[in-house]
């Protein structure tokens, strides 16, 4: 590599100091106390400020820990977006395979309808969604709170994998069918390990909106099912704003969604190999 391509490096280091700046910003808060937040903006540690585990140590075992929050975040994420992603890819499947036609009414009208519920604004169906859950029992329940994220993400999983199955060959479907193959079984062993990077890419966007959804949880949700945007916002008491438990607690949310994008990219890459190997 010459002197020209060596300059490339200079803006990919310096933006990589923007973006995970915020993340240094967000760990070094939560060592911090009220003094050393309160003083003005403190960067080196035992040098501008002396490092306390206070934040730490009071997300889980104080009063009010973290570790029901994140329980239900993980638990409600993983229902919602697993149930969304086997309906939705079964959808989209269905839409991308078969014409349907009821009137004048055909495949590309039925996909603007299932998208036009997710571009409504999500507060529209908050009282609906709360006296539905009121009346079956479901409030402040993670069953209750997964139906209504199925719901927010199912629009979106059918309209990821409906573009992902129309970029699939229906020849290879074809050839699987004159093998012999039933058009279960075509979809499970042809049509599903080809459209493994599809899958998994959808699956982790719906989690991400699962994941950091705040409106629906704080309608639907007081103590029981509380996730983690909603005991980050609780850290702002009446008194003061504690800018150190946040730091803390978002850093814990932050966790999972690195450990999920990790296993995301193996499978990713996998079905890619896998995919251009058929």
């Amino acid at each position: 590599m010459g002197r020209t391509g060596r300059w490339v490096y200079i803006p990919l280091v310096f933006w990589t100091v923007i973006i995970l700046f915020p993340i240094f910003w967000l760990a070094e808060t939560s060592f911090k106390d009220m003094i050393a937040i309160s003083t003005g903006p403190n960067y080196i540690p035992w040098l501008q400020f002396q490092p306390t585990l206070r934040a730490w140590q009071s997300i889980f075992s104080g009063t009010q820990t973290v570790l029901l929050p994140l329980t239900n975040s993980v638990v409600v994420g993983l229902m919602s977006t697993t149930a969304a992603l086997i309906l939705g890819a079964a959808g989209a499947y269905g839409l991308s395979r078969y014409h349907f036609q009821f009137g004048r009414i055909k495949n590309n009208d039925i996909m603007m309808w299932i998208v036009s519920q997710r571009m409504m604004p999500p507060i529209v169906t908050g009282i609906a969604f709360f006296l539905i859950l009121r009346l079956l029992g479901l409030l402040d329940t993670q069953v209750g709170l997964s139906i209504v994220y199925l719901g927010m993400n199912l629009p979106l999983t059918v309209w990821f994998m409906k573009n992902y199955f129309d970029q699939v060959p229906i020849d290879i479907e074809e050839a699987a069918r004159i093998d012999g193959a039933s058009p279960l079984q075509s979809l499970i062993r042809v049509v599903v390990p080809v459209s493994l990077p599809g899958l998994v890419g959808t699956f982790l966007l719906t989690f991400i909106f699962a994941w950091n959804e705040f409106l629906f949880a704080s309608l639907l949700t007081f103590s029981h099912a509380v996730t983690l945007p909603l005991f980050i916002a609780a850290q702002q008491s009446a008194d003061a704003i504690q800018w150190w438990s946040i730091a803390a607690i978002a850093l814990v949310s932050i966790v999972p969604m690195i450990i999920l994008s990790v296993f995301v990219e193996r499978g990713l890459v996998s079905g890619l190999l896998s995919g251009s190997n058929r």
